[in-house]
């Protein structure tokens, strides 16, 4: 397993327990034996607002990185991945939502696999520009419609 999946899990466990953590950034390499800017990336990539968290980092001496879970892990978190998506999504940003909500038991293994594949770029022909507006679109009417 990558590290950064295990730097993922970790955090996403220590949000199971209460919906807002506060984490140290030294702590947290200095735990998994890496450097500072892997902590940041796991974050960055893992715990984005379209994700449903909300991060706020302070840094310096006493700094440090609160996350808050901003989507319950239930139905809601559709309606809330509905606002968060906005007029464009990447492949890979879709395929990070899905698979959150494949984790929350909002959508099941087979539910996910066919909407990966119906956002895939092969199944969007268009140019790369308009593969975003058009991947956004159906995600949305999608997950309005699992409601």
């Amino acid at each position: 397993m990558k590290l950064s999946n295990i730097i993922e899990e970790f955090i996403k466990n220590m949000l199971d327990e209460s919906h807002e953590i506060e984490l140290q950034r030294n702590e947290l390499a200095t735990r998994f034996g890496c450097v500072p800017s892997q902590i940041n990336y796991v974050i960055s990539t893992r715990f984005s607002p379209e994700r449903g968290y909300s991060v706020e980092s302070r840094r310096g001496g006493g700094g440090y990185i609160r996350i808050t879970r901003t989507a319950p892990k239930d139905e809601s978190y559709v309606f809330h991945a509905v606002k968060a998506i906005g007029n464009s999504i990447s492949s890979a940003a879709a395929a990070a939502l899905i698979k959150d909500m494949f984790s929350y038991g909002i959508i099941n293994q087979r539910e996910a696999k066919i909407i990966m594949a119906a956002l895939s770029d092969n199944s969007i022909p268009a140019s790369y520009a308009e593969k975003g507006i058009i991947r956004a679109k159906m995600l949305k009417n999608i997950l309005v419609n699992l409601v």
